[in-house]
């Protein structure tokens, strides 16, 4: 039983304001995730990073996000969705103060290991905030596809609000920009939501539970990104990695155990919530990995600047956008399964258009059919995978029931980016702009096969009557 018992939903009439403050922190999330990207250069420079070291400006993002999302959902659960809300939000607008102020390296590193917990403690929390407020069907389907739609725009607008800020005010800006949306996404989530109510005398937290099952994903997380830099036979990855098996062993053997488990058994019996928990995986080392390449094609191959790398990730925002919009649409005249099934179709039809008008000569306007494709299939997938997570789960467990399926979206993106690195290459030092092309293209063609096998494993799965 939940420790926190949130009353019910504000009126119909209120709705919208939430679900504005409840997009505007998705936006943050994923501005926090790209928005850097195009600042690197200049962060290397300005606090002195090693080429290798570099990359863990990104890395520790994605790496705490990763390992602390199953604690940030039963939390949510647990301690309140409005508290745990309002506190992800101050500590990303703490973390940026000090992040665009730093003046080390380490320091740095640290401030997005600390973004990355308040990422883990806001999606869960705004997902549950989205499942609860608005009634499954309809509404509920609206409402995922604004927040979406928010969260791909924040994707797709950080590369270019990443450039502009650099460009007119140093990279500290990328930093500094986000302390006050996210104070005033505190702001408004306190008074705007639900009261939790007061906290019990008594809790039950699955302490060990916690502890084991965010070890063992931190460390699963970083040996996935870790590895492909220092080789899969390093003395550093083979321990973490011997680390991650043996924490998570033990949260298994915690949770059969546990009369208040962090992950609840009964979970596991909607067979919405594991597909999209296989989507959602599926869905991070495809769709998700395909913008990494298209930045090395624009900024390696045909030597893009930084602004206009950002440019060119216009029209993707604008379509994926659009395409979760779509998708709300097809589900509710076809139902989850089937709008995933066009939607994927779509996706795997772009990412091959792609692969086939990748050249070294080629203009944006060759690439604009698949990269169409690409988004609008996306967006719309996007979308049908969180309705399917959420589709009859009780309210109580909507926290833990998000933090599961965003975990496995974190665990996806950094599988399947250390797999198509491997498999394109491109993570050689010495590598031609003709072999990086090459790379480029065969990871396009991957990402369009295995867009293609997720579609076919849904093929069995019946339609379902409340979809």
């Amino acid at each position: 039983m939940p420790a926190v018992n949130s009353p019910s939903a504000p009126s119909r009439q209120r709705l919208g304001l939430p679900l504005l403050v409840l997009a505007a922190a998705q936006l943050v999330i994923s501005l926090d995730y790209s928005i850097v990207y195009v600042a690197l250069p200049s962060i290397g420079s300005a606090l002195g990073f090693s080429g290798q070291d570099l990359q863990w400006v990104v890395s520790a993002y994605v790496v705490t996000t990763g390992g602390f999302l199953l604690l940030g959902g039963r939390a949510t659960d647990l301690l309140g969705r409005r508290r745990i809300f309002v506190v992800a939000a101050l500590l990303y607008a703490v973390s940026s103060l000090v992040g665009g102020l730093s003046e080390s390296a380490g320091v740095l590193v640290a401030v997005r290991a600390a973004q990355g917990i308040g990422g883990s403690l806001l999606f869960p929390a705004a997902l549950s905030l989205i499942n609860t407020l608005y009634e499954e069907g309809p509404s509920r389907n609206r409402a995922l596809a604004v927040w979406g739609a928010a969260g791909a725009g924040g994707l797709c607008f950080g590369s270019l609000l990443g450039g502009v800020l650099v460009d007119a005010f140093g990279w500290p800006a990328v930093f500094l920009v986000n302390v006050p949306l996210a104070g005033a996404i505190a702001m408004a989530g306190t008074f705007l939501f639900p009261a939790d109510g007061s906290l019990p005398r008594q809790r039950d937290f699955d302490l060990p539970g916690a502890l084991t099952a965010t070890a063992g994903i931190t460390l699963l997380v970083f040996v996935l990104i870790h590895a492909p830099e220092a080789g899969w036979s390093s003395r550093s990855v083979l321990i973490c990695a011997a680390l991650s098996v043996i924490s998570l062993s033990l949260f298994v053997l915690v949770e059969t155990r546990s009369h208040a488990p962090l992950t609840p058994g009964h979970l596991f019996r909607y067979r919405s919530l594991l597909g999209a928990m296989a989507l959602t995986a599926l869905f991070s080392a495809t769709f998700s990995s395909l913008p990494y390449f298209l930045t090395l094609y624009f900024q390696t191959v045909h030597g893009y600047s930084a602004m206009a790398t950002g440019a060119a990730f216009l029209v993707p925002a604008v379509v994926v956008a659009a395409g979760t919009k779509v998708g709300e649409r097809a589900v509710a005249a076809l139902g989850v399964r089937a709008m995933l099934l066009g939607s994927m179709a779509t996706g795997a039809v772009g990412a091959l258009l792609l692969a086939l008008t990748f050249s070294a000569d080629g203009s944006y306007a060759r690439l604009l059919p698949g990269i169409v494709l690409l988004s609008l299939g996306q967006g719309a997938t996007w979308t049908g995978m969180w309705i399917a997570a959420a589709t009859g789960i009780p309210a109580q467990d909507q926290g833990i029931a998000s933090g599961l399926a965003s975990t496995t979206l974190q665990v996806g993106s950094a599988v399947g980016l250390a797999v198509l690195v491997a498999v394109a290459g491109t993570g050689s030092h010495d590598l031609t702009a003709a072999g990086l092309l090459d790379g480029v293209r065969g990871a396009a063609y991957v990402i369009a096969a295995g867009i293609c096998l997720g579609a076919v494993a849904l093929l069995p799965f019946r339609r379902r009557a409340d979809a």
